[in-house]
């Protein structure tokens, strides 16, 4: 293991002497110093980065981190963001590993969020001095920037679980870093979970969890309390301001104090956290038509939207967070963000102002009636922290809300608040490879956990052990919801494997429809009318997707420019596009048929509807009055469709269906269904599990279908008699003739 009297065993150059040093040490080229994962001389700027490293809050505690992990098998971090344990922890178990000569296996770091995942790993890349790709590298859900020389790999929390089908005890590494612990994703607790079990069967094994102080304790009383703390020093706190009363107006009291605090013309920019993604794509609108209408002479206004996942997002965020303004009226930039966001501020300098509302909307999911409700709730005590460090001693941060207001300690657990039928899908998967146990941090909802294992049964997913099935395997395979995959693979039975690979990809990428500024709703949806399907919204994203390829095929075509004419998010069709190309060689690894397409065609529309039944039968709403008041039948809630579906839009032209299937519905202001399209209640009968119809609670919609159910059986029956009578008229026939030739012969 390199310590720092061998890393700096060669003079470490200023800036005024760089070429001198160089210059000499390429002369004799015996005291040249090698770096130790690739080979190759150490170049100057790994010297000058080495100096801002020594600067981080992290630095003062290697010592005691490293001899930890020499002794223990786990070791938790605690410190906040911008102390630098991100980029530097996982260095220094790459050269614990390195010290073995990785006979246990490398070092993967889990993110929370892809855009994280990226920056990191070039940070760390720049820091090695190696080239990001070879001994450092990222890997995303459709994006791999890794090869056979990485030491130290970057990747999403999802992605590791993934692995684990694969390779259940992760014997590929050697040091496993799960950073933000502190964020409570059903991801990373399911880590967490499965780790204290690997932990067990893998001696050698080093893992280490990044997080705040705050979950420490909820940590140390999952894992033992003899489990190492290597604690970080909080960092200077800024000045607080609180408000004095709590307002509900707290969206246009953060605009306001932005406007003001750029009147003032102090030097910084300014952080501001609001409650929703949504809230942080209407105030970029804002401030971008306000900062036009402020004098030159107080410099621009720039919002940059740091919402993980959303558009406008930098591909890159260093690029949009790293450079300082300059010139006699330097511009401001307004970072815009949420929960999610916060820990994407490492790489934000310059912040000298925060603007904390204090509240978040989170989707808390109802297993009862299969839906999310839309909940605004305070933010924890950690995350308020957080905020707070972001502009060291000498900024401010305005907390939109009274100092005596009671924050929860904790973030809430993700997994107390999802649909759990993935994650149970992944556990029995996990049971097959010989985990057979997850010891949660926080034990899930039981009522939840009941919904998943009838949803999945349901889907056919579980024998009569309560073991996967083989379409549970196969479904467990596939990177999409269960009730898609199962979609997906009913769609090789119906020879439309194209059409709803298509679909799956599109509802599995963001939205591929633009966020529209204030007053231009209209316009877009009459762009986006263009594209409708009469038969619903499935297949007017199969039109969307058809239409975005042949612009792509097309010489004469600028396919950003046709997206922005049609008011599209160009990234979130090349998503689809990358999503829909996994999916098929997925499907090629398992052997299953990828049949033609036949977009278009009446046999193709009626068998892309029964394949999208056989996964969402469970997601059907019948039109109870004909004035689009929809009953859904699982749980008796009514519901509108939303306005931007085929049939809100067309309504008068095309007539409300009378039975729909729905991709999402959410309790929320609008309780609207997103994503439909038309059934008919005997492609319902037919696709879904009879066992499923008698469970569902009685109302006139089930009595409706349970007459179209007697019809088809009474059918069934009589086609049954008629079979039977043709066949005995048949038998008697033969006996007669028989007969009579036996009385001839």
């Amino acid at each position: 293991m390199a310590d720092d009297n061998h890393l700096m065993g060669k003079a470490i150059c200023s800036d005024s002497d760089t070429a001198h040093c160089q210059e000499e040490a390429f002369g004799f080229g015996d005291d040249l110093e090698l770096n130790q994962f690739d080979g190759l001389p150490f170049s100057s700027r790994y010297y000058k980065l080495l100096q801002e490293r020594k600067n981080l809050l992290v630095w003062e505690v290697r010592g005691d981190f490293e001899k930890a992990l020499a002794n223990n098998q786990l070791v938790i971090v605690s410190g906040t963001t911008k102390t630098g344990k991100s980029t530097q922890i996982p260095q220094w178990c790459a050269e614990f590993c390195l010290s073995a000569r990785f006979s246990h296996g490398t070092v993967v770091c889990t993110q929370v969020h892809q855009h994280q995942a990226v920056e990191l790993a070039l940070r760390v890349a720049d820091e090695m001095d190696v080239n990001i790709g070879h001994e450092v590298g990222y890997t995303l859900p459709l994006e791999t920037c890794c090869s056979t020389d990485t030491l130290l790999r970057y990747c999403t929390d999802e992605v590791l679980l993934r692995e684990m089908m694969s390779d259940p005890l992760l014997e590929h590494y050697g040091a496993i870093v799960i950073d933000q612990a502190h964020q409570r994703t059903v991801s990373t607790d399911l880590l967490l979970g499965l780790l204290k079990d690997i932990l067990v069967h893998r001696p050698e094994l080093r893992v280490v969890i990044l997080t705040v102080s705050t979950v420490t304790d909820t940590l140390l009383a999952h894992f033992g309390c003899n489990v190492p703390v290597v604690s970080l020093e909080a960092l200077s706190p800024a000045e607080v301001v609180f408000s004095s009363s709590s307002s509900k107006d707290y969206f246009y009291s953060a605009l306001r104090l932005v406007l003001e605090i750029h009147r003032t013309k102090e030097s910084g920019d300014v952080a501001v956290f609001l409650a929703s993604a949504q809230e942080v794509v209407y105030a970029q609108a804002v401030l971008q038509r306000e900062g036009t209408r402020l004098g030159a002479d107080l410099g621009a206004l720039l919002p940059i939207n740091l919402c993980p996942g959303q558009v406008g997002v930098p591909s890159h965020l260093g690029e949009e967070t790293r450079g300082v303004g300059t010139g006699r009226t330097r511009s401001r930039r307004v970072f815009l963000s949420t929960r999610q966001g916060e820990d994407l501020f490492w790489a934000v300098e310059s912040v000298s102002f925060v603007i904390d509302a204090g509240v978040e909307k989170r989707y808390v999911y109802n297993p009862r009636i299969r839906a999310n409700s839309e909940v605004l709730g305070p933010i924890s005590r950690s995350q308020a922290e957080t905020r707070r460090q972001l502009t060291g001693s000498t900024g401010k941060c305005f907390c939109l809300y009274p100092e005596e207001t009671q924050l929860p300690v904790e973030t809430c657990p993700q997994i107390l608040e999802s649909n759990l039928t993935c994650t149970v899908l992944f556990l029995k998967r996990m049971e097959i490879a010989g985990l057979r146990h997850c010891d949660f941090i926080t034990r899930p909802d039981p009522e939840s956990l009941m919904q998943a294992l009838e949803e999945l049964d349901y889907l056919a997913a579980l024998d009569n052990d309560g073991n996967l099935s083989e379409i549970g395997i196969i479904i467990s395979e596939l990177p999409l919801d269960v009730q898609m995959a199962k979609a997906l693979l009913a769609s090789c039975e119906f020879d439309c494997v194209s059409e709803v690979l298509t679909i799956a990809a599109m509802l599995s990428a963001p939205s591929c429809f633009l966020e529209t500024a204030v007053g231009k709703t209209q316009e877009a949806l009459q762009c986006h009318r263009k594209f409708q399907h009469p038969e619903g919204d499935h297949f007017t994203l199969i039109n969307i997707y058809n239409a975005f390829k042949y612009s792509q095929r097309e010489p004469y075509f600028r396919v950003e420019q046709w997206c922005e004419d049609y008011c599209l998010n160009h990234r979130s069709l090349q998503t689809a596009d990358a999503i829909r190309s996994e999916l098929t060689d997925i499907l090629r690894r398992l052997e299953l048929p990828i049949s033609e397409a036949f977009f278009g065609t009446k046999t193709n529309t009626v068998n892309i509807k029964r394949a999208l039944l056989a996964g969402f039968f469970m997601q059907v709403a019948h039109d109870v009055d004909g004035a689009g008041n929809y009953f859904m039948l699982t749980h008796k809630h009514l519901a509108q469709l939303h306005p931007a579906s085929s049939y809100g839009t067309k309504s008068h032209q095309l007539g409300l269906p009378d039975w729909l299937l729905f991709h999402e519905y959410s309790l929320s202001e609008n309780n609207c269904i997103q994503t439909v399209s038309q059934i008919s209640p005997e492609g319902f009968i037919q696709m879904a599990p009879q066992y499923f119809f008698y469970n569902l609670p009685a109302s006139e919609s089930k009595d409706i279908l349970q007459h179209v159910l007697d019809q088809a059986e009474s059918g069934h029956k009589a086609k049954q008699q008629q079979t039977l009578t043709s066949e005995e008229h048949t038998v008697c026939s033969a006996v007669t003739q028989s007969t009579d030739r036996c009385v001839l012969q």
